[in-house]
């Protein structure tokens, strides 16, 4: 008799179980994908372009000049004097240490830019993903998974949102 009343118990507790696992709505977001596609990620993207362009160009034709000094020394070196060749090796080692810093700095405050173009756009997906699992009752969303089921991926949905509201803010 308690066998039987342990197996219906169980029974009805798996019962229980599965009806609420069918009420249960998950989302899974591929954040990597809305940082890549989003209307304000690719805002932000052009935004740090033309503010590190000028210092681009800076650094590419710093750059052509090593270069072109190089050729010079390895095309005329036998024709100019020995100072001379001192000179434009000491200039060219000059040049292409000052090359290497300007680029070491440029990547790092490119990195530190993106990032905080990033942190931004990132903070507006996170209130898209909020707004959308309130809206439409998800009990959970996921932001990154191993694998994802495209039934529960609402990565599309999220995007849209975004794209939607950088319309609404650049107005």
């Amino acid at each position: 008799m308690k066998l039987i009343v342990k197996a219906s118990v169980l029974a009805w507790l798996l019962a229980i179980s599965a009806v609420q696992a069918a009420d249960f709505k998950v989302g899974v977001v591929d954040t990597e994908r809305v940082l890549r596609e989003s209307a304000p990620a690719m805002k932000a993207e052009h935004k740090i372009e033309k503010e590190f362009s000028g210092r681009d160009q800076e650094i590419k034709k710093l750059a052509k000049q090593a270069k072109d000094l190089q050729s010079v020394l390895e095309k005329d070196g036998g024709t100019l004097s020995d100072a001379e060749h001192r000179n434009k090796e000491r200039e060219l080692t000059a040049m292409n240490v000052n090359l290497q810093r300007l680029q070491r700095e440029f990547r790092e405050d490119l990195n530190l830019r993106k990032n905080e173009e990033l942190a931004i756009v990132l903070e507006q997906a996170n209130k898209a993903i909020q707004s959308i699992a309130e809206v439409e009752k998800y009990d959970l969303v996921l932001q990154e998974a191993v694998y994802r089921n495209p039934k529960i991926d609402i990565t599309d949905k999220v995007i849209k949102y975004l794209d939607k509201s950088d319309v609404k803010d650049s107005k």
